[in-house]
């Protein structure tokens, strides 16, 4: 079932057409991944589907709701939910702290009670908790709950922004270069934990430079360009795209993506 829908979506800078008629669907279930070279549009198409940006062009629809043009906060409560290339953690506070913050959408109670320690406020924290508790299981780092997210390593962390993305309860996760910095080993636990995440019915749009990663995981794959789209389909037939491996992949690429997909 398509959850997201992008129909001719674009912005421009000045003169520059940053994101130029992209259109696209994502499903249930499975990973979309957009790709393409550095400065091809994909960190700006997802600030546009997010809401960060406000596009000049097209719209984006979610479960055939047209949302185009609403801010992130209201687009979280239909159920989207973002982590960023750059790392967004509170260093000093606690895994568990860090993933609680992303419950907020869902608590319900009111300020007078939280300053009073009235018994819903208590009640909404320990439900919170609980879900903070549950994310953290979903990406391995329960065991880690308590301690600084300073003392984490940088896949670790990358997990814990997952985390904080599943406990809001969405529907699409935008996920922006999760394994970018990783090593090997990180970048097949993240690997593993988006797939888990699908196969549980969450729609993932992804946006990684990882080809291996990309073509093990991927349901489908839209290829980016100088803010234009200049290929979509299946794994396998990306990685032949003489397009892509032209404007992208590079031999070097295309050679990885075949293994990777076997």
């Amino acid at each position: 079932m398509t959850v997201l829908e992008i129909e001719n979506l674009g912005v421009s800078f000045g003169g520059l057409k940053a994101v130029d008629g992209v259109s696209f669907k994502a499903d249930a279930g499975e990973v979309t991944s957009i790709i393409g070279p550095n400065g091809a549009g994909k960190t700006t198409l997802f600030n546009l589907v997010s809401g960060v940006y406000t596009a000049s062009s097209g719209s984006v629809c979610i479960e055939g709701k047209d949302v185009t043009g609403e801010p992130p906060h209201l687009l979280a409560r239909r159920g989207m939910a973002r982590t960023f290339q750059n790392l967004q953690i509170f260093p000093q506070m606690t895994a568990l702290d860090n993933v609680m913050t992303g419950c907020h959408l869902r608590e319900k109670s009111n300020l007078f009670a939280d300053l009073l320690g009235l018994p819903s406020s208590r009640q909404e924290t320990a439900h919170s908790r609980e879900l903070a508790h549950q994310a953290l299981e979903r990406v391995g780092l329960n065991d880690l709950a308590m301690r600084p997210a300073s003392d984490l390593s940088y896949g670790q962390l990358k997990r814990l922004e997952i985390a904080r993305a599943l406990v809001t309860g969405c529907r699409i996760l935008l996920l922006d270069e999760p394994a970018a910095g990783c090593n090997a080993v990180e970048t097949r636990e993240v690997d593993d934990i988006i797939h888990t995440i699908a196969k549980e019915g969450v729609c993932v749009v992804l946006i990684e430079h990882d080809m291996r990663m990309v073509m093990r995981i991927s349901s489908h794959i839209v290829v980016l360009d100088q803010g234009t789209k200049i290929a979509e389909g299946r794994p396998e037939d990306i990685r032949d795209n003489p397009r892509v491996v032209e404007a992208y992949l590079g031999a070097h690429g295309a050679a990885e993506a075949r293994a990777a997909h076997g």
